[in-house]
Order: structure tokens, then sequence, then C-alpha cells
């Protein structure tokens, strides 16, 4: 059976991701020799467990592993600290040990709530990430950052916490409702905005295949973009430096979209995510950094897609100054002043801190109007 390995490079700390189909049913196989003892916990939420929680716990009775299994709420709403207190008593009672693995099967939350509780448990874990989501397999899972939303905003209490091992088994996205695939979708758009053009021209002929469910298409996207994000985090695990930043192209407005949304659902994190490289792409149109036609350009593909790139197709009402307070509290604000990622064009991503409130205003005010 098919299946490629990306090598995470953080010396001693190095890990694998592997991507291939059908790597649930062989779960024993893969995650085996990254575990201590045969004895593992499993995370997931209500809505993975439908589809993927039999075929694992199925496949770890076969290799001999035994496990127990604790289910979240599906939602963002599960990113709290109430889920997180809930997700740590429920591991203490299952007597996980400090030389035991935490599974998190699902997307972006539960990898981002069972990491965070690993980090901390015992202090800390082990955890391997299988992603079940596009979103998580070529972004969230892999990287080690873990968190839970403040009242805030999004991801502002967390840990880096690398995980031993992350199996994206894209065979999983077979069960995606469309809308989740199409928002995971804006993470694959992004790797070719940032540092990538050729990937970009890619996907404008190849990204149709990759929506439509063609195996390979989507095994090769999620491979390049698992070397993406594992050569940006060998570069800068932390984000001291710098070049990670550059991954959240389109983040720093979209997590102020989601937070004015009071994460209640209405728009999904990628798909605040390409409004917000919408917007990021005319901020820098605007600041004469960037050609208008690759804007345009980009904006074309995502709307193709089938992903939004305005705010007005969900119907939200507000003046422009309430999304400029939320991203006050973005993570990437120093001194008062917050660095976006910009663009010269396509595939010619930058870090600023030039970037004005009467910038943002006119920005967001087309974006709700449009």
């Amino acid at each position: 059976m098919t299946e490629t390995r990306v090598t995470v490079d953080l010396g001693l700390r190095s890990y694998d991701v592997v991507v291939g189909e059908g790597l649930i049913d062989r779960t024993a196989d893969v995650v085996g020799p990254s575990l201590t003892r045969p004895f593992v916990a499993i995370v997931t939420d209500a809505a993975v467990a439908k589809f993927q929680l039999p075929r694992l716990q199925a496949a770890l009775a076969r290799g001999g592993i035994r496990h127990e299994t604790i289910i979240v709420p599906a939602g963002e709403d599960s990113k709290s600290f109430a889920h997180l207190e809930n997700l740590l008593e429920r591991l203490l009672a299952a007597k996980i040990e400090r030389r035991d693995t935490v599974l998190a099967l699902g997307g972006g939350v539960v990898g981002d709530l069972a990491g965070f509780a690993a980090s901390i448990l015992r202090r800390g874990v082990a955890v391997i990430q299988i992603p079940t989501t596009l979103l998580a397999q070529v972004d969230s899972a892999i990287g080690g950052k873990t968190a839970i939303n403040s009242r805030q905003g999004k991801n502002l209490i967390g840990t880096f916490h690398q995980p031993r091992l992350v199996v994206s088994d894209v065979s999983t996205l077979e069960t995606l409702p469309r809308r989740e695939l199409l928002a995971g979708y804006a993470e694959v758009v992004k790797y070719g905005l940032i540092d990538d053009a050729p990937f970009f021209r890619w996907l404008e002929t190849t990204g149709p295949a990759v929506l439509a469910g063609e195996a390979g298409a989507r095994r090769e996207a999620v491979v390049a973009c698992s070397r993406a994000k594992a050569r940006f985090v060998a570069l800068d695990e932390r984000e001291t430096s710098g070049a990670r930043a550059l991954l959240n192209l389109g983040h720093t407005f979209g997590h102020a979209i989601e937070a004015e949304m009071n994460y209640d659902g209405r728009v999904l994190h990628g798909e605040a995510v390409a409004i917000g490289m919408a917007m990021a792409f005319d901020a820098s149109v605007t600041l004469g950094l960037c050609p208008a036609a690759d804007a345009k350009r980009v904006k074309h593909h995502l709307a193709t897609s089938g992903l939004p790139t305005t705010l007005s197709s969900f119907g939200t009402t507000g003046s422009a100054a309430k999304f400029i307070r939320h991203i006050a509290q973005d993570k990437k604000t120093s001194g008062g002043r917050t660095t976006f990622v910009l663009v010269r064009g396509i595939g010619q991503a930058f870090l600023s801190g030039d970037v004005e409130e009467h910038h943002l205003t006119p920005l967001f005010e087309r974006a709700l109007a449009a």
C-alpha cells in the first residue's frame, strides 16, 4: 500500500508525517514503533467517532494495543477551559501515565484540544495526531501548536508540543461534508500563495480534482503541503525568526472574523482564512506592493472553488471598527502594533508592521458591503 513519509526535522525531536490511504486500518503497524507500551488514549469528537472510531479501535485490537476512548463534543466550543478540564480529568481517570500516548483522532479542534491536554497532563505525555480533515492534514496537525480559545480571541492559550507522529489517512476525507472539505482547501491554497507560485498554478488546473475526490490528486496535495509545513516548522519551530509566521497569511483577518462571529459556526475557520487571504492581497494592492492582477487571480480561484472572499454572504452586520478591535488581540501584536502577512505577488509573502488602522477600515467596509 502506497505511503509517503515526510520528516519534520527537529533534531532529537524529529518525527514523520505519514500520508497514504487506509492508514487507520493499519494503525497498529504504523504507530506501534512510536509507543513505549501497548496502551493509548483515543481522543475524538462525536462527529468523527461515527465514521472513523470503529476503524481505529478495530485496528488497535488486531495489533494488541489496549485503549481508552474519550469523546468530546464536536465544534469550536470544545476549545475551552471547561472542556479542557473535563478532558484532563477523564484522562487521569483512565490512568494515563507519563509514558503513555494520546491519539488525537479528528480535525483541528480535536488536535488542538487533545494536544494541549497531552502537553500539560503529568507535565507532558506523548501525542500522535491522526487528522481526519483536509485542514488538519495539511496544516494544524503538523508543527506542535496546541491551544484553546479565550473570550479575547482564538488560540490565545496554548503550548508548543510536537507530536511523536502524524498519520494522515486521505481516505478519511471521503466522509467530510463538502463545506468542511472546502474550508481545508483554503489552507492548501495558502501554501502556493506564500512562496510556491508553481504549486498555486498546479492548483488552478488540478484543484477541481482534489476537491472532487481524485485519490492521486488529493494525496499529492497533502504531501506537498506537509512538506511545506515541515520546512517552515524546521526553520522556525516557535515563530521566533519570523519564517513560520508566514503561515499566518490571511489568519489575522480571519481570526478577527471568527471572533466577531463568536465562533458560532456561521463561518468555518478555513472560510475565514479564505476571506482573510483575499483581504491580505487587497491590502497589498492598496499599499502599492502587489499587482492588482494577482489579487484578482487569487480571488477568482477561491471563488470558483466555492470559497467565500467577502463577508456579505454570511449576513454579517456591524462596523469595521469591531473587527479591528479583535485584530488588536492577535498573537502577532507586539507593543500595540500587529504584524501582518502581506504579499508582493503570488508566492511572495512577507511580514509587515506598516499596516495602520486607516488602511484596515476600508478593507473591512468593502468585505462587509461586497
